[in-house]
């Protein structure tokens, strides 16, 4: 459907019809050959943004998917470089994508929630990309906190947002559609695939990254066209 070698419309009805682990667990083989995968380009900027080699002593990236968030950011620790994920089909492919990538600190890959995960101040550097429409908005709350629980203190939360949709843009209705589509057919089927659009848009984040205890920095214009939209926020905790 987005590439030859991609899943089709068929396969994704299919992990639609699932709940979101497995349903992930499915796609996970063809997932980098989605548009959903965050793009290198971004995740270069973010790298060369939050420090530079060897810059951190522990990273962690949280929904981490397939790896591609630990691809660039491995080379940013020194000393441990965490991907938790609740998908094990994702993992497994985050484990051999992730056999090259640069960098020397050592790679963890761990099967977990990310609203309940076991660390406890071990981080310097926590990042998230492109996993925040599978948390509910009533948990934003919760997951800013999860994530306070996991950094040291002084440590760095980092991800990518934009501000509020523009009414005026066609596809801001159509995420609206899907989220409504969504809905209903969480409402009516069990277990529910938690997959949602225009969610922790940056007036949100800040709200609930202050009540979490970060002071919060907005980069703008640090991504390049047609990515230009998008900022890099790095909230730090105080």
């Amino acid at each position: 459907m987005f590439h030859p070698d991609g899943p089709t419309f068929f396969e994704l009805c299919q992990q639609a019809l699932t709940g979101t682990t497995e349903g992930y667990d499915l796609l996970a083989p063809k997932f980098d050959r989605t548009p959903f995968r965050t793009p290198d380009v971004l995740l270069d900027v973010v790298t060369e943004q939050v420090g530079g080699p060897e810059s951190a002593d522990a990273v962690m990236d949280l929904c981490c998917g397939t790896g591609a968030g630990l691809l660039h950011l491995r080379q940013v620790a020194r000393e441990r470089a965490v991907g938790l994920d609740l998908s094990q089909g994702m993992l497994d492919e985050a484990a051999r994508r992730l056999e090259a990538a640069p960098g020397a600190a050592p790679i963890e890959l761990v099967q977990g929630d990310a609203l309940e995960h076991p660390f406890d101040e071990e981080f310097d550097l926590v990042s998230c990309f492109g996993a925040f429409g599978h948390i509910l908005e009533e948990d934003e709350g919760r997951f800013c906190r999860a994530v306070a629980k996991a950094l040291k203190p002084g440590g760095r939360f980092v991800f990518m947002t934009t501000g509020d949709p523009n009414d005026l843009n066609w596809k801001v209705w159509i995420a609206r559609g899907f989220n409504l589509v969504m809905r209903l057919r969480n409402a009516v089927m069990d277990p529910p695939f938690i997959m949602y659009y225009l969610t922790f848009r940056l007036a949100a984040a800040r709200r609930h990254l202050a009540q979490a205890g970060f002071e919060v920095e907005v980069r703008e214009d640090v991504f390049p066209m047609p990515y230009t939209p998008i900022v890099l926020v790095v909230a730090t905790k105080r």
